[in-house]
């Protein structure tokens, strides 16, 4: 358990046998206790201010925020490790690199400090997970617990973090950076298919297990595309199913524009547009907007579409076919897919396998690690409750950074040009309540 400082031998019972090894902060600011298993004792525990649950990039843009105000932070995953093991190997990122940088106080570790891209220039996974990792050693240092959190509950009015080597923390605040692998979402038709025949595209890293395979990939977002592009190279049979009617690509970007240009369609983290630049530049403005309108703005805002620098490889090499809904899915030596298209008329689709590219659904709900108590509590307003300025849920001093936070702040929270900001704001809201609970 990574709290730093010395460890405390408690003794229980008079029993030389019966210890339990803790580490305690060379200065605590409070002292919280917990029951020991054998029942006899009753130990004391150091109390954090912050427990971060999550290192990828909202996570750890968190936790360099929080650590430079002061806040005895830790933040408890592998760092990058959703991007490391849950992304295509060979997959380029769909935001420019001047989208892509992770967040810290002074601006200094972005990910041009660490390599330098130019405009337009498409950044491989495998360099912003090693960017990643580089900028949680620059700015988290020692607060970095790689240990998963197993579960988040309530003790005593602090939060209680249990962790995957059997460690436990009593935090003031908790601070759920998930990511968005609990809410991968799969249309209902395939919920009846066994999951070695049926997939959603986050379960892959690496596509040459499908080498020489029948594959359908349903979905027509970048998702959908780029993970069809690399199957077909990595030596599948690969088709893609989508019900839309033609398939969408981003436009090639133009660095030099004129000023004209740039007054009628600024650039931003989101791309050009007056109102991608509101939604990129101004996500606390987004939370003020109707529950509707903010719905409305997440779900149209930059739809499906493939990147530009993708089309040349996909069209082409992978068939498609459009226009067409999934009815429903059987599993017997193959797969038959039952496809309905826009006349209401039926085909079949046999294959091996399907890969969902359907994205993500937000259900804070779906937060497996947090208690029975906190997910009923964090959902009592709804499954994407509206979170206050400084994205404090429902509970009190339970915040949700990242996608779990686009409904409320738009779809800035989809990407990682959104950590900055929800890492200044939420730094904010902690600092807040831990002098408010102190």
């Amino acid at each position: 358990m990574a709290l730093g400082g010395r460890l405390l031998a408690i003794r229980g019972n008079d029993r030389t046998d019966d210890k339990a090894w803790l580490y305690s902060p060379q200065e605590p600011s409070e002292i919280g206790f917990c029951r020991s298993r054998t029942g006899g004792d009753v130990l004391q525990t150091p109390v954090i201010d912050v427990a971060i649950v999550g290192a990828g990039p909202y996570g750890l843009s968190v936790a360099a925020h929080a650590l430079d105000a002061g806040l005895d932070a830790q933040v408890f995953g592998r760092p990058m490790q959703a991007w490391e093991q849950h992304m295509p190997r060979g997959m380029l990122l769909k935001s420019e690199p001047q989208a892509s940088h992770l967040g810290d106080p002074d601006r200094r570790y972005g990910l041009d400090a660490y390599r330098q891209y130019s405009y337009g220039e498409p950044v491989p996974v495998e360099t912003f997970v090693a960017y990643g990792k580089w900028f949680s050693a620059q700015t988290v240092k020692k607060a970095l617990d790689e240990s998963t959190v197993t579960t988040v509950g309530s003790e005593g009015g602090l939060f209680a973090v249990t962790l995957s080597s059997g460690d436990s923390v009593l935090a003031r605040t908790v601070v759920l950076a998930v990511g968005f692998l609990p809410f991968a979402h799969k249309p209902a038709a395939l919920a009846g298919l066994p999951p070695e025949v049926s997939s959603h595209a986050s379960d892959h890293h690496d596509l040459s297990a499908f080498a020489g395979r029948d594959v359908t990939v349903v979905g027509a977002g970048q998702s959908a595309l780029e993970t069809a592009t690399l199957l077909k190279e990595a030596g599948a049979m690969v088709r893609v199913v989508a019900r839309c009617r033609t398939l969408a690509w981003n436009d090639t970007p133009v660095e030099n524009r004129s000023m004209v240009d740039r007054m009628l369609a600024p650039s931003s983290g989101l791309g050009t547009g007056w109102r991608s630049w509101v939604w990129s530049e101004l996500p606390g403005a987004v939370r003020y907007l109707p529950r509707a309108a903010r719905k409305h703005i997440v779900r149209n805002t930059l739809g499906p579409a493939g990147s530009w620098w993708l089309r040349e490889r996909f069209e082409g090499a992978v068939p498609v076919t459009l226009g067409a809904k999934l009815a429903g899915a059987e599993h017997r030596d193959t797969v038959r897919l039952r496809l309905r298209d826009a006349a209401g008329e039926v085909s079949t689709i046999e294959t091996e396998h399907v890969i969902a590219a359907t994205g993500y659904k937000v259900d804070l709900g779906r937060i497996g690690v947090l208690d029975p108590d906190l997910r009923r509590g964090i959902r009592s307003e709804g499954p994407t409750p509206r979170l206050t300025r400084t994205y404090e849920s429902p509970i009190s001093g339970l915040y949700v950074v990242g996608l779990a936070s686009a409904a409320t702040f738009g779809p800035a929270m989809r990407f990682v040009h959104g950590a900055d900001f929800a890492a200044r704001r939420v730094t904010r809201g902690l600092l807040g309540q831990v002098r408010k609970s102190a």
